[in-house]
């Protein structure tokens, strides 16, 4: 090759090189804050199954896995579920508040089959026309071995009805922990964002691993009304057993009141909660146009009133916005389909789990993309939800620790631990949100943000995680 040949090669190269150097910083900018704690790796074992955790509670016939939910979309009502073993036993729910006259709610009865599992006797009783912001007990187990439990109503639905959610997600480690701290009225809602018994980590997916979750969640969610949330855990889909049927085991136990929000599914439905409107969307089924999911989507966001409820909720178990190397864009058809929504509609924040770290994002939106346009980058949008990842409950599978890099610029803060956090709603324009990291035991705020709502007071609200 000649001199000059040779130099036009280099220069080639050194041009080529140089493009691509200008196109990488481009497309990748470095975002916000991971944190440095680095948390110890520990192995995942389970808890034994006599541990005291999961008792079943003595006495013939004994209620067990006693769980409440909102049981209408203003808060006036509860469902109160729970399973006995001996015998049917009654569904009858006994009830009062202070200074007021015991009255009775009658339910119905469930039960199912799991490959060789067959469950207990599920119930379901919803409570009606309760009193908003008052201390009600109630009874199960009437005319066997009776158990006592109690729960507060919210305060009537408006714009500046003050209102504390607690939320996890993927929580098989971290349930004393945060019954311990939150307790009620602190933390008087629970938002779950799904993957409950991890049943089917185990072989035939066992389902008495259903029956030990729903004892060790008893002391938490016989007394806070958990808003659910269907994960990928809760499919149980296993036709190499001969189980056809999705969601068998979890839409048998979990009861939602979906059908006060017109919806035709218990996977997709929306609540009223104090100044919140809450709208929980299932990852896992189908929500490609025309279909239910989309349809009732399209027609439910148009009926939030921000004026009655201003701080619009969402609820998912795939992250749209996610900088781990776990579940890296699954949530991506999700997102493309109803992101413009979100953004139109105005939406506070959304929280996700499945993967299992924390992440929060800044308002940040990716809708202008046509195939042909090549605007595929998300850029910052002060119309766009704040997109949380909460999936950091613990469970058996494990921390997520490997991270993408650099950091994302949507990504305002992220950590490999595992926590739990808090949404304090004060007025209609101000919320607090904080997420508490527990290492052995012992809580300790590492990101928090103060909200501006989206409808009342949309003002910048951007932030790096406070020290």
């Amino acid at each position: 090759m000649s001199v000059l040949g040779l130099a036009s090669s280099r220069t080639a190269a050194a041009i080529v090189v140089v493009l691509g150097l200008v196109l990488s910083l481009g497309v990748v900018c470095n975002g916000g804050k991971t944190s440095s704690f680095v948390r110890r790796v520990e192995k995942t074992v389970d808890m034994p199954l006599d541990s005291d955790v999961f008792k079943v509670p003595p006495g013939f016939n004994a209620p067990q896995q006693v769980h409440i939910t909102q049981g209408d979309q203003l808060g006036a009502a509860v469902i109160v579920s729970w399973v006995t073993v001996d015998e049917p036993g009654s569904s009858t729910v006994l009830y009062w508040s202070a200074n007021s006259k015991k009255k009775k709610a009658n339910g119905k009865i469930t039960t199912y089959k799991f490959y060789n599992y067959t469950s207990g006797y599920i119930h379901h009783t919803t409570v009606r026309n309760l009193k908003f912001n008052t201390k009600y007990y109630y009874v199960v187990g009437i005319g066997h071995t009776e158990r006592k439990f109690w729960f507060i109503t919210p305060p009537e639905v408006g714009p500046d009805a003050t209102y504390t959610f607690g939320l996890i997600g993927e929580p098989m480690t971290q349930i004393r922990h945060y019954s311990l701290r939150i307790k009620p009225p602190e933390g008087t809602r629970r938002l779950f964002v799904g993957d409950l018994s991890y049943a089917d980590h185990y072989p035939n997916h066992d389902n008495v691993r259903w029956d030990t979750w729903g004892r060790f969640i008893e002391r938490s969610v016989a007394y806070q009304p958990w808003i659910w949330t269907a994960g990928n855990h809760e499919i149980d889909f296993a036709p190499e057993i001969g189980e056809t049927k999705p969601f068998k085991p979890y839409s048998h136990r979990y009861h939602v009141p979906y059908e006060s929000s017109g919806s035709t599914s218990p996977f997709w439905y929306s609540i009223k909660r104090a100044s919140s409107y809450i709208i929980a969307l299932s990852s896992y089924s189908a929500y490609g146009t025309y279909i239910p999911q989309y349809t009732w989507l399209q027609e439910e966001l148009p009926k939030v009133n921000r004026s009655e409820a201003p701080w619009l909720i969402v609820l998912m178990h795939s992250p749209w916005y996610n900088s781990y190397n776990y579940h890296y864009m699954e949530g991506e058809t999700m997102r493309v389909m109803y992101e413009p929504w979100f953004v139109k509609y105005k939406v506070d924040v959304v929280f996700a789990g499945h993967v299992h770290a924390y992440e929060r994002s800044e308002r940040v939106s990716n809708v202008a993309y046509n195939i042909v346009n090549g605007i595929c980058k998300p850029v910052k949008d002060q119309s766009a939800p704040v997109y949380i990842t909460i999936g950091d409950g613990g469970n058996i599978e494990g921390l997520a620790t490997n991270m993408t890099e650099p950091q994302l610029d949507y990504s305002a803060y992220r950590e490999a631990s595992f926590g739990h956090a808090t949404f304090d709603i004060k007025n209609r324009t101000h919320a607090y949100y904080s997420w508490h990291r527990n290492q052995d035991g012992y809580a300790v705020k590492a990101d928090s943000i103060w909200f501006f709502n989206r409808f009342y007071h949309p003002v910048d609200d951007s932030t790096t995680a406070e020290p």
